[in-house]
């Protein structure tokens, strides 16, 4: 397998990091090629195409989140993007688990 990205199952929407690539590598996608607009960090993902607001991030053939804003062909797909199915909230939180700007 050559090149930064490895799609995991034929189903995925995402592909994901075989290292960290920086921001401006030509990555090629199903049908066009794409440059990053941001450094992706080993192991994580990027859109294979298109993904609509709603709609399910797919991961080893199955639901891992749903995307909470459009992305992108290439786009950088994590917790800025998508609510995770599995953490309770995708709000950054300190180490005591208090969501920043909440009153204690």
């Amino acid at each position: 397998m050559t090149g930064p990205f490895l799609l995991l199952h034929a189903a995925d929407n995402v592909l994901v990091a075989r290292r960290t690539t920086p921001e401006g590598t030509e990555v090629a996608l199903d049908s066009a090629a794409v440059r990053l607009t941001r450094t992706v960090p080993l192991a994580h993902k990027i859109a294979r195409h298109a993904i609509a607001p709603g709609d399910t991030i797919l991961k080893y053939g199955l639901p891992i989140g749903t995307a909470t804003e459009a992305i992108a062909p290439g786009d950088h797909v994590h917790v800025h993007n998508i609510r995770s199915n599995y953490t309770p909230t995708h709000a950054l939180q300190d180490a005591d688990g208090v969501s920043a700007g909440v009153a204690q």
